[in-house]
């Protein structure tokens, strides 16, 4: 199975739907699955064009109350024979600070310390991938067994104001990956 992965898409501040290049990074993708900040049901229209769409957005009621493809806060799927997490804004249990490309679990979480127990404190069902955004920062990390993603920003990458990343997940039932794809690459 091939999953698109996005987050902070941040329509229509930065344009009416995401990049077009999108469309090309996604292109064969069985399910999209988006983290958070969308802010308006039109991205997730423009997404579902490509394949079917999982999302979940904080305070989702105020703009997706009756939109089968968001849950508030955060949600759990089952996908290719793995439990996904998908939440925004993640704070992992005994970690200070947030998951970047600069602060990896490995040298920032408690050595002695279950990931497993810490993920499921927060999603309430044991999970195997999380996917996750709010930095805006891509990360692809496997630690503990757990693969963990933010796809960072298709369209404010660290914050800017330009092209940035998605991410394309790939799954079986023996395994589980994932890629982060600039999308400059696909202009």
């Amino acid at each position: 199975m091939r999953v698109g992965l996005i987050s902070d898409t941040h329509n229509p501040s930065v344009g009416d739907e995401p990049p077009s290049e999108v469309l090309a990074a996604f292109k064969g993708v069985d399910v999209i699955i988006h983290a958070g900040d969308i802010y308006q049901p039109e991205c997730l229209d423009w997404l579902e064009k490509i394949a079917p769409v999982y999302a979940v957005e904080l305070g989702a009621g105020a703009h997706f109350s009756d939109d089968d493809r968001v849950e508030d806060m955060h949600r759990v799927i089952e996908l290719g024979g793995h439990s996904i997490g998908i939440i925004h804004d993640l704070l992992i249990p005994g970690m200070s600070q947030e998951l970047t490309e600069f602060t990896p679990l490995s040298k920032h979480f408690p050595r002695d310390a279950s990931l497993a127990t810490a993920l499921q404190s927060v999603f309430n069902s044991p999970v195997d991938i999380v996917i996750f955004g709010h930095t805006h920062y891509p990360v692809v990390e496997e630690f503990q067994e757990i693969l963990m993603v933010n796809p960072g920003s298709p369209s404010l990458p660290k914050q800017i104001r330009r092209l940035g990343q998605v991410a394309i997940m790939e799954l079986d039932s023996s395994g589980k990956s994932a890629e982060i794809l600039n999308l400059s690459n696909f202009s």
